[in-house]
């Protein structure tokens, strides 16, 4: 399965290039499944159902967000009802939405997702991402032959650290949140690709 993870759509510049090239990775079979953190899509900062069902329609398969899934407000509704639609699964449980799902890709296999928020130099107060994902896996346990993990921090050492806690537990951890490639890009000795 050839799954495309994009983090992080910025802007109208960042959607028009989503729906310009992901529908035709999509037809043509360069891809099979997308999942790709937009918490920064509308405007900059924040996402809306508008912007999150127009990345769907493109082929969007699952929507990760991160410390600006508040800013904008009339969101909330949407979190609750759509399930491929992500806040970090360490927020309080309280929180409205989901921190994990899982999807059917190419013949039937079911791909898991799970966002977690790192903790250092981070804004909002989350619980502990590593405790979060056991949790988390556990849920998923037998259900998901992929896991996928958006592990959006801002310090690369977090981001790390959970790569290796997550080696031979999950298919493959993403990092989000810094705007910039950190060009790290490695398969771990248990198999989990960083």
């Amino acid at each position: 399965m050839k799954i495309l993870f994009i983090g992080d759509i910025v802007g109208n510049s960042g959607r028009e290039a989503f729906s310009k090239f992901v529908p035709v990775m999509k037809a043509t079979g360069e891809v099979d499944l997308v999942v790709a953190n937009a918490e920064n899509a509308a405007g900059g900062s924040g996402i809306t159902e508008r912007v999150a069902e127009d990345l769907f329609a493109a082929g969007c398969d699952v929507i990760t967000l991160g410390d600006h899934v508040w800013d904008k407000k009339d969101t909330v509704p949407y979190l609750v009802k759509e399930p491929r639609i992500l806040r970090p699964a360490n927020f309080p449980a309280e929180a409205p939405g989901h921190g994990s799902c899982i999807v059917v890709g190419p013949g039937g296999v079911n791909v898991g997702v799970i966002t977690l928020m790192g903790r250092t130099f981070m804004k909002l107060l989350t619980n502990c991402p590593f405790r979060a994902l056991e949790v988390e896996l556990a849920a998923m346990s037998g259900k998901a032959a992929i896991v996928l993990v958006d592990m959006h921090a801002e310090a690369t050492s977090e981001k790390v650290a959970m790569g290796w806690f997550s080696d031979g537990k999950v298919s493959a951890v993403c990092g989000t949140h810094t705007h910039i490639q950190t060009a790290d890009e490695k398969v771990l000795p248990n198999g989990t690709a960083y």
